[in-house]
């Protein structure tokens, strides 16, 4: 049976490729996006012409995850013209580089705003219709950065990836009971087949900058071509849209928690594995084990589990 997907900052990158081969495998999809009608209108219109030559079902829709409202509206209208939603895929997110002291506070918010807050917003706006029909999955594109290796003048950008993964983390269980059902893409440093590096921001401060560009001259530039070259030579940002669907695919119940795509083998699936395990052990040491897959059961059977334990 076809899905209702949503999925978040799909103008580009790894959400307009996994909106496309969703579209491929039959879903109906809504691409969000901001700035439908200006900025982003030749987008719109491309997804529109994939949609006509292919013969799928790929929507767009105007979305931005820094507006409550705007998520809400979103949200409001897939749910007029499609009649249900069953995936929620949190793809939206920002880059900015540069030595981290020279980031004000304030930009290091606007960062966390898009790919954390971002997040809530729609959760806020989408998860009450998943939770009203006791069925569904949110999928979020995490960073290998949140547990693998983690060069410099990321941080920003490193420091909200991981916030979003404990968020992630933390929603798995208290969505489990309604029957919704979690997992977490996690890419590594693909650099090439995404624009992140060239529309990420950069410090407006300038001030530190040739303090840091005296020690540290060309850094971004070294750290671009060091990951490249770990990269193996059939490494394709494609492989990400690819384990979307197939994570989708898979019947409910019985989808992986984590899928890794990591060209450069930087270490977070190992320390995942060791996170995950602790997590799994710690539930269930406290009687939570239940809150580790998802659970569809009648409100009469919930309270009288309670009334038991």
């Amino acid at each position: 049976m076809s899905k209702t997907i949503i999925i978040t900052g799909a103008g580009s990158g790894f959400g307009a490729l996994a909106a496309r081969r969703l579209a491929d495998a039959g879903q109906t999809v809504y691409a969000a996006m901001r700035n439908t009608t200006s900025r982003n209108a030749d987008r719109v219109a491309d997804a529109k012409a994939y949609a006509t030559e292919h013969n799928v079902d790929l929507r767009t829709v105007e979305l931005d995850v820094l507006s409550q409202q705007s998520a809400d509206t979103a949200v409001n209208t897939v749910l007029a013209e499609a009649g249900r939603l069953d995936v929620i895929i949190h793809n939206a997110g920002h880059m900015v580089t540069g030595p981290t002291e020279a980031f004000t506070p304030d930009e290091l918010a606007a960062v966390y705003d898009t790919n954390v807050l971002g997040t809530q917003r729609v959760n806020r706006a989408a998860l009450p219709h998943l939770r009203a029909q006791e069925r569904g999955l949110v999928l979020w594109i995490g960073s290998t950065s949140t547990r693998g290796g983690t060069p410099p003048y990321l941080a920003p950008y490193f420091a909200a990836k991981a916030a979003m993964g404990s968020l992630a983390v933390s929603y798995a269980a208290e969505l489990a009971r309604f029957n919704i059902e979690t997992s977490i893409i996690i890419p590594g440093s693909f650099t090439t087949g995404t624009n992140h590096f060239l529309t990420g921001g950069h410090p407006a401060e300038q001030t530190v900058i040739p303090d840091y560009e005296a020690r540290y001259a060309g850094l971004m530039d070294q750290v671009s071509e060091r990951l490249a070259a770990l990269a193996p030579a059939d490494a394709d940002v494609a492989q990400v849209a690819e384990a979307v669907v197939q994570v989708i695919d898979t019947p409910h119940g019985t989808r992986p928690f984590r899928v890794h795509i990591d060209p450069a083998n930087d270490g977070s699936e190992t320390v995942s594995a060791v996170a995950d395990h602790i997590r799994a052990e710690f539930l269930t040491r406290i009687g939570l084990h239940d809150l580790l897959t998802p659970t569809a059961r009648s409100v009469a059977t919930a309270l009288l589990i309670a009334s038991l334990s």
